[in-house]
């Protein structure tokens, strides 16, 4: 059964490109220049490269959606392809992303809050909190009340303000390189192929809002525009992951070091439904700051921010983008008479891909995380 009937109420064609940019756009911007720094000028053909598979296997997501009136959430997809065991496994995929997505994203703003005020100290009675550490909780305490809103609705307006904050991001980088006097003097290397895996997982993160395209395609009032929805966002994206690394690469050259409500969302509602307290607005906020709370926890015991980055893009980013979108359409589309030909060898290509990314990249991540401490 069809599964092409778009809700009577539901979010916008605007509002929809907000979250969808919002869902790319976010942590990965500020790892790209020094992914771009790892992988050299070469590696930009991969990160087009992984640009163009997970659109097209974003459109995948919604030809398996469609194909059941049944199929509402990425979890489902694995369901209607495998039965309940694929989509156990699904599940731990995608939520283990999200959840180490929100981590990564805490550490972030620890680690550029504290490099703008390296000597701001906090206390707490007689407890005494580093610079970084006390960032990153009052940034949790700043994002707690936006993962209390279940509307995406309501959730598009905390999308534009971090599409408005990667605007002024960049824009900002531009100004540094053009009148703060650093310019655009490095020239960088054209490849380098020991720092490739940890490219290849950086950029694999920068296109991983997969784990939400089923909520936002499900949740839209004309559903049949998602394919429009959905180059725009990736058009936008790759526009400014592109600039923002190249300027950056430019400007630092080697030098380059290493540095939210949409994620939990969807950890929260699979918890929530699991519990069969979705309609408790009270368990509700509980769940989700708990959530919060916990990813705050992990964020202030693994601080290598490009590292646990890139282990997410290569070992969690690169399964739900890569694999789990052409294993799943593939065996729910052999069930129909069509041909699958030209689909069969652009699904058979990109898993080989993505488990390329995953074992190589997974490797030097861990490698890399292990030496860190």
């Amino acid at each position: 059964m069809e599964n092409n009937t778009p809700p009577k109420f539901g979010t916008g064609f605007f509002k929809t490109c907000f979250n969808g940019v919002n869902a790319l756009s976010g942590v990965g911007i500020l790892s790209i220049p020094y992914a771009l720094s790892q992988g050299g000028w070469l590696s930009l053909l991969i990160f087009m490269t992984i640009a163009i598979i997970c659109f097209y296997t974003g459109i995948l997501l919604q030809r398996c959606i469609d194909s059941s009136s049944l199929v509402k959430t990425y979890p489902d997809i694995g369901e209607l392809a495998f039965g309940r065991k694929g989509k156990i496994i699904v599940a731990i995929f995608l939520y283990l992303e999200l959840y180490l997505v929100a981590i990564d994203f805490l550490i972030l703003e620890g680690d550029n809050l504290e490099k703008l005020f390296p000597n701001a100290n906090f206390h707490v009675a007689s407890l005494k909190i580093g610079s970084e550490q006390g960032f990153v909780l009052i940034f949790s305490l700043l994002v707690l009340p936006t993962t209390w809103l279940r509307s995406l609705n309501m959730l598009a307006y905390v999308a534009l303000g971090g599409v408005m904050a990667s605007v002024i991001l960049i824009a900002s980088v531009l100004w540094v390189g053009v009148f703060d006097g650093v310019g655009f003097h490095e020239k960088g290397v054209t490849v380098n192929w020991s720092g490739m895996p940890t490219a290849m997982s950086l950029y694999a993160f920068c296109f991983s809002g997969h784990a939400v395209f089923p909520m936002i395609y499900t949740g839209m009032r004309n559903r049949k525009t998602f394919p429009t929805v959905l180059l725009i966002c990736f058009v936008i994206c790759t526009l400014s992951y592109g600039l923002t690394g190249i300027i950056g690469y430019l400007m630092y050259g080697e030098s380059l070091n290493s540095q939210f409500a949409l994620l939990i969302t969807p950890i929260a509602e699979a918890i929530e439904d699991s519990l069969h307290v979705g309609k408790n607005r009270t368990v509700s906020v509980l769940i989700r700051t708990a959530l919060v709370v916990s990813t705050t926890i992990v964020a202030l015991v693994v601080p290598f921010f490009a590292y646990v980055v890139a282990l997410t893009g290569s070992f969690l980013s690169s399964t739900v983008t890569m694999l789990l979108p052409c294993v799943c359409y593939l065996k729910i589309s052999s069930r129909n008479s069509r041909n699958l030909r030209l689909e069969l060898v652009a699904c058979l290509g990109i898993i080989m891909i993505g488990a390329g990314v995953i074992v190589v990249g997974t490797y030097y991540s861990v490698k890399q995380i292990v030496h860190s401490f």
